[in-house]
């Protein structure tokens, strides 16, 4: 997400929806680092929980920046996929992790 905030900053000169997306990106992996490093599984998924509602943010970010065209279609492909990607395997975590916990 760091490459892609620079892209649309520096390139393409949005300012405002990048931030967004740099953050919620970026906070993906570090809600996923923390759970690594969780106190117990229910901090774990609580921290799994936080990445997903991230890339589900990243996910609405990608959507606005394309259709305000700043991304080509091939551009936003390749991040939607990658995004839609991760919010399988965090939903799928999640899931599987809540099994035996409640």
């Amino acid at each position: 997400m760091v490459n892609c905030y620079v892209f649309l900053k520096e390139k393409k000169g949005e300012t405002v929806m990048s931030k967004q997306l740099l953050r919620s990106g970026t906070s993906i992996g570090a809600n996923v680092r923390e759970g690594q490093y969780a106190q117990s599984k229910k901090d774990f998924i609580s921290k799994m929980n936080i990445a997903l509602k991230e890339a589900g943010e990243t996910d609405y970010w990608l959507d606005v920046i394309h259709s305000a065209g700043y991304f080509n279609d091939e551009e936003y492909s390749s991040l939607d996929a990658d995004n839609k990607e991760l919010l399988r395997m965090l939903a799928s975590i999640v899931k599987t992790s809540k099994q035996g916990s409640d």
